[in-house]
């Protein structure tokens, strides 16, 4: 029996979007357990496709009939200790991987309709708990649990998604941190990797950062206009803001804008024409 045949066409789509070519060119890893860099990486990618959210769970690629369709599918023990070799260096080689991925993909499938008129990349964390001290990459950070902000051990991420008015977000980039790191810690350069992703994926219309009060700081910014990337982020109500409120007049008006405003989003839906199949 095959308990996951849809994962064929995935595996298919991923091959056509070049998944383990990519793989095999920019992953190496020093040590011996870095062989065949291109398989492993594929058979997590399928692991996690089925539902692994841990390493033994890979174990379900080997079920059953699953090599009357697939080949190359590595033991969990095996994946586990090629993942516990990686140093930052071969992290941000994978990270390319999935930047380089995700323009091949759409030229694949229609991911981001409406993308040449407007797109959005939003930008948040977000912390995974995790039990017990071993844990590699975990460390204590702030969380709320049932309102409460509490200090807990978990995974720290910094995410970026790309959506559109059409389209459900996509994972442009992530960044795992320390879990005392201010949320906008490292947010600068992980905006303008996703712009550069935002743009061969084929997002050549306005496109808008959007974020919370946590990453309102002149480098998030400075990234935005220096990539003519529009932004949308809540401001912190500190002294220096309330002044600049204050200090306004009743009377003034808007200065003339000289770039024009983003598209409305109903007219984005209604020039957008689907691909005919």
């Amino acid at each position: 029996m095959i308990a996951y045949g849809g994962l064929a066409p995935v595996l298919r789509l991923a091959e056509r979007a070049g998944l383990e070519r990519l793989a095999g060119e920019h992953v190496a890893l020093g040590a011996a357990e870095g062989a065949n860099a291109a398989a492993k990486v594929t058979t997590i990618v399928a692991g996690m496709a089925c539902g692994a959210d841990s390493i033994d769970d890979l174990d379900m690629l080997r079920h059953g009939g699953m090599d009357k369709l697939f080949d190359g599918v590595r033991a969990p023990s095996t994946l586990g200790s090629f993942l516990r070799a990686f140093t930052w260096g071969n992290v941000r080689q994978l990270d390319k991987v999935a930047r380089l991925l995700l323009p091949a993909l759409a030229e694949h499938t229609p991911l981001l309709p409406g993308n040449r008129v407007l797109a959005f990349l939003d930008i948040d964390s977000m912390q995974r708990r995790t039990y017990g001290y071993a844990k590699q990459g975990s460390g204590f950070g702030h969380t709320k649990i049932q309102g409460k902000s509490v200090l807990v051990r978990g995974l720290n991420v910094l995410a970026v998604t790309l959506s559109t008015p059409l389209a459900a977000p996509v994972l442009a980039a992530t960044r795992l941190r320390g879990g005392s790191a201010g949320s906008a810690r490292g947010a600068a350069p992980l905006i303008r990797e996703s712009i550069t992703t935002a743009r061969q994926t084929g997002c050549s219309g306005t496109l808008m950062l959007r974020g919370d009060s946590a990453f309102y700081s002149a480098q998030v910014i400075a990234a935005c206009r220096e990539n003519d990337t529009r932004f949308s982020i809540t401001a912190k109500l500190d002294l220096k803001v309330k002044a600049a409120i204050t200090a306004i007049d009743e009377d003034a008006s808007c200065a003339r804008q000289t770039r024009p405003n983003p598209p409305d989003p109903s007219s984005v839906i209604r020039r957008y024409r689907p691909p005919t199949m």
